[in-house]
């Protein structure tokens, strides 16, 4: 029976529990990815397997955690390993992960075993908890194929969104920002790869929508500088032209990276992220930790404190069955 991992005590009733942030000890989890589906919240993680004296990321797997209800998590286990690519050597880095057509497309971050640098992988699912199988049987982006840097890790942190059109987008890139199209098959690019202009970018390009006014704003939030702190921008479509709005989450004091996924769940707004708060916690021991917020009324997001506290209890139907 799989494990339910409770992350607060129950004060004065459900209706005022919340989570304790970080989530999921004892585990390390870092570059949260987050699907809403069915009722409940699907949060993968990446696993920091790091010595405490460790100089390195060490992370083979992706893990998964679901909940109803923001406060108690259920681990669902490993649906998928670096290895899951036969043609990666490793190097289970950031995620993330969409529903289309009753499938879940899942695109990753491993190192290349033939092609000397970093690449992207997707794999398919047809179940959020897994297994996830390789999609292609090769990496759909390879560090080859784009010449922007010259740098072998430049090719990191997908961030997949498809519209309400059904055209489907990846963002990725380090150093340069980089987004694609693809085709309605998902394991294909649809065009060119193209390069943003972003000041100050470095990495975990993540693009969701909402509507305001009437109309739909996309925002495009990443991580800048180094050590980073969460920035955005806002703009009329997936593709821009993007207006800056600036930072909404501090750097973190033990780990120099930050990697945020906004959310929306039973009527309220999230942000996963990762910072190094668990004991033992470091720059390659990290940990998730999620917060709720409110958009202001122009759309904008305000700017959001990391808390021990997390989200209040967010009960779904999903938590009565």
């Amino acid at each position: 029976m799989k494990k339910i991992l409770t992350m607060a005590a129950l004060v004065c009733g459900l209706g005022m529990a919340h989570a304790a942030n970080p989530l999921f000890a004892p585990l390390y989890t870092a570059d949260p990815a987050v699907l809403v589906d069915g009722g409940r919240v699907y949060l993968f993680t990446g696993r920091d397997e790091a010595e405490p004296e460790g100089k390195d990321y060490v992370m083979h797997e992706w893990r998964v955690f679901s909940s109803c209800d923001m406060v108690n998590w259920k681990d669902e286990g490993i649906p998928l390993k670096a290895t899951t690519f036969a043609w990666a050597k490793g190097r289970a880095w950031a995620s993330d992960i969409v529903k289309r057509n009753g499938k879940y497309w899942f695109y990753s971050t491993v190192e290349h075993a033939t092609v000397p640098g970093f690449s992207v992988g997707v794999a398919v699912s047809d179940s959020p908890t897994g297994p996830f199988v390789d999609a292609r049987g090769s990496a759909l982006i390879t560090n080859d194929m784009t010449k922007q840097t010259d740098i072998a890790w430049d090719d990191i942190d997908p961030g997949v969104f498809v519209d309400d059109d059904g055209q489907a987008y990846l963002y990725w890139g380090n150093t340069v920002l980089k987004y694609a199209k693809l085709k309605a098959n998902m394991t294909e690019l649809d065009g060119p790869i193209q390069a943003v202009p972003v000041a100050n970018f470095v990495e975990a390009p993540y693009l969701h929508k909402r509507k305001v006014g009437g109309k739909g704003l996309y925002y495009l939030s990443y991580s800048q500088h180094f050590p980073e702190e969460t920035a955005y921008m806002t703009g009329p479509s997936p593709v821009g032209p993007w207006s800056p709005q600036g930072v909404v989450m501090e750097r973190n004091t033990k780990t120099k990276t930050i990697h945020q996924a906004f959310f929306d769940f039973n009527g309220r707004s999230y942000v996963a992220y990762h910072n190094a708060e668990l004991p033992g916690g470091g720059e390659f021991r990290r940990s998730v930790a999620v917060e709720e917020f409110s958009y202001r009324a122009d759309g904008t997001i305000p700017f959001i404190h990391q808390t021990k506290a997390g989200p209040r209890a967010n009960p779904s139907a999903a938590c009565k069955k």
